[in-house]
């Protein structure tokens, strides 16, 4: 049995896992998909302070009060950023790393360092009354849609979770200075689908930092691959060995 620890990427909460959650569990492992601060059952906790740090507390918290060991990561879209910054703190108790369509950071490096069209987002905020957050991005027409989602009845669901995302969160660096996160072993999972301008994913080195192959695995989706094709997603995580 694994522990899956799933983590939702900006404006998300935990609750876009839901259809993934059951899947793993019926294939006999143990599945957190927690909100972050900010979001779903925590949304109300929004404000300027939150930042990645908050983000990275939540998720080593949790590993460390759960007393969580070798646990599968998985990072979603912004929550690479996460992810990474909580293996620093706990690699001991991180069997894998998945970046699932994910900014895939260097240490000290920002949210806009890893995906520089994000500045974009900062600048318009910064001409509203309330600078310090960044609404969810507006849906687009197919194949876009709302982060790749296009059914409608999904698409209102999806609406109906989102939350603003503070700016903070996209300032603070990542922190990968432990040497003891190289050898935490990682699978790259990116969506193929049709992605909006300006999105350039950053090239996966060909070889892992513990000196093994890298893995880049694909799935033919938008972006919230969780919600359009579960099915595949957990097959692809299932296959990952621990």
């Amino acid at each position: 049995m694994s522990t899956f620890l799933l983590v939702h990427g900006a404006w998300h909460s935990g609750r876009c896992w839901e259809r993934v959650v059951p899947l793993l569990e019926s294939a006999g492992h143990r599945v957190l998909a927690p909100s972050l601060t900010g979001y779903g059952d925590k949304a109300h906790l929004l404000g300027p302070e939150v930042g990645l740090d908050t983000h990275v507390a939540d998720v080593v918290t949790l590993i460390v009060e759960e007393d969580l060991t070798d646990v599968v990561l998985v990072g979603h879209s912004y929550a690479g950023l996460v992810i990474s910054s909580a293996a620093n703190q706990v690699p001991d108790r991180i069997a894998h790393l998945v970046h699932l369509d994910a900014m895939v950071p260097r240490d000290g490096e920002t949210a806009v360092d890893v995906l520089p069209v994000t500045q974009a987002l900062i600048d318009l905020a910064a001409r509203t009354e309330t600078a310090w957050r960044i609404p969810p991005l507006p849906e687009m027409p197919p194949p876009h849609g709302l982060f790749g989602v296009t059914d409608p009845a999904d698409v209102a669901w999806l609406r109906g979770m989102l939350s603003d995302q503070p700016v903070r969160c996209l300032r603070q660096p990542v922190r990968l200075d432990n040497p003891a996160v190289d050898a935490i072993p990682r699978t790259h999972i990116h969506c193929v689908g049709a992605a909006p301008e300006g999105i350039t994913r950053r090239p996966v080195p060909a070889v892992q930092p513990n000196g093994s192959p890298s893995r880049v695995w694909e799935l033919e989706s938008g972006h919230d691959c969780m919600i359009t094709v579960p099915v595949e997603l957990s097959e692809l995580l299932l296959k990952i060995d621990v």
